[in-house]
């Protein structure tokens, strides 16, 4: 089913409210994007795990902080419980985002499973059902770089894709704006090898909640190929083929498919990708590269070469600590103290990006509104 999507991702509906900004002129694109009109169109911002610059991420909290900062969709990476339940964790594995290791009672569950061909050793949400899931309590995953996010550890549960939704719906209800939720499956092609697929349930929510056609404010994300191919005949929502600076879709690997990510980000990958997805969300360095010092290089032409077959880009990740930006946007040499954030969104959205997945939502809302 091939689609065609306007910049925005969702037209109409879910940014009905906000003022339109013209995009800064590109800097150093290398042909100016000839796809289509830009004068009208205005990235979005999505809430990277909520705001996991400020609160663990992956929990209600970060979520409705994110919200709250300005965030256009929250984002939810999903898995599956024991019992079939969707639940919002960045891997299955949850020994370094919850505090299941000082649960005793929890103690032989520790395991070590091969996920996606790498050998993992901890505790899996497979291995839980929602109802066990429901007594830990979500920490910080990053404790050294977010000192001040520790503080609220062991506070907030571990939410289900439908208390996203349901959270998503009453922020919009009470600010008068539409939130989205993009939600993405984590190894998808593992799930399935042990009878508990993604793509059904995630479906099945979605349905429930009549979120079901591509003017609805969702995304649906994945790394992988085959089940994004999948959901394309399952439901109309908007998709987007994950796209990292190296290696390759484990769903190729597993096929013995040769093809890598960088195949991908070629006009004849993009044209592969649009016969099934409405956007690629790439790794920021396949848009401007870096050198082996971190110092930025030119940029790719594959913001313009994507929107030639009419498909969005958005960027991961925006963090606005230094050891995250490029050398030339660091403020002094603390890794974690802020470095200058703005000035790498007004590199992107200088390029025409369509969407940035942020850290820090608020850096973002900010750099945006600088466009008008």
């Amino acid at each position: 089913m091939r689609r065609t999507l306007s910049a925005l991702g969702v037209a109409g509906a879910l940014l009905a409210a906000a003022v339109m900004v013209p995009a800064v002129a590109a800097q150093a694109d290398p042909e100016p994007d000839t796809a289509r009109s830009r004068a009208t169109q205005r990235p979005i911002v999505i809430g990277h795990r909520g705001a996991s610059g400020y609160r663990p991420e992956h929990t209600l909290e970060s979520y409705r902080l994110a919200i709250r900062m300005g965030a256009d969709f929250i984002e939810p990476d999903l898995v599956s419980t024991k019992d079939g339940v969707l639940v919002a964790r960045h891997e299955n594995e949850i020994s370094g985002t919850t505090d299941v290791a000082a649960h005793p009672e929890f103690a032989a569950r520790k395991a070590t499973k091969t996920i996606d061909g790498v050998a993992v050793t901890g505790w899996f949400t497979e291995d839980f059902t929602l109802a066990e899931l429901k007594t830990l309590r979500a920490k910080e995953r990053l404790p050294q770089v977010r000192v001040a996010n520790t503080a609220f550890d062991g506070k907030f549960q571990v939410p289900t894709f439908q208390e996203v939704i349901d959270l998503a719906r009453a922020e919009s209800k009470a600010r008068g704006r539409t939130i989205g939720v993009y939600p993405e499956t984590k190894h998808p092609s593992y799930f399935a090898s042990i009878g508990l697929a993604l793509e059904e349930p995630l479906v099945a929510v979605l349905k429930a909640n009549k979120l079901t056609h591509r003017q609805d404010p969702v995304f649906i994300q994945s790394f992988e190929t085959a089940n994004l191919r999948k959901l394309d005949g399952m439901i109309d929502v908007p998709l987007v083929q994950l796209m990292d600076a190296a290696g390759r879709p484990y769903d190729f690997t597993a096929a013995g498919d040769v093809r890598t990510y960088a195949d991908l980000a070629k006009p004849a990958g993009l044209a592969w990708i649009a016969g099934y997805a409405d956007g690629i969300g790439a790794n920021k360095n396949l848009i401007v590269p870096r050198d082996a010092t971190g110092r930025l290089l030119a940029p790719t032409t594959l913001i313009r070469d994507a929107h030639q077959e009419k498909l969005v880009v958005h960027a991961w990740t925006f963090r606005a600590e230094n050891q995250f930006l490029p050398v030339d946007f660091r403020i002094g040499a603390d890794p974690n103290a802020r470095g200058d954030i703005t000035a790498e969104y007004e590199l992107f959205f200088g390029l025409g990006l369509d969407g940035a997945f942020a850290d820090q939502p608020d850096t973002a809302v900010a750099a945006r509104a600088g466009l008008a």
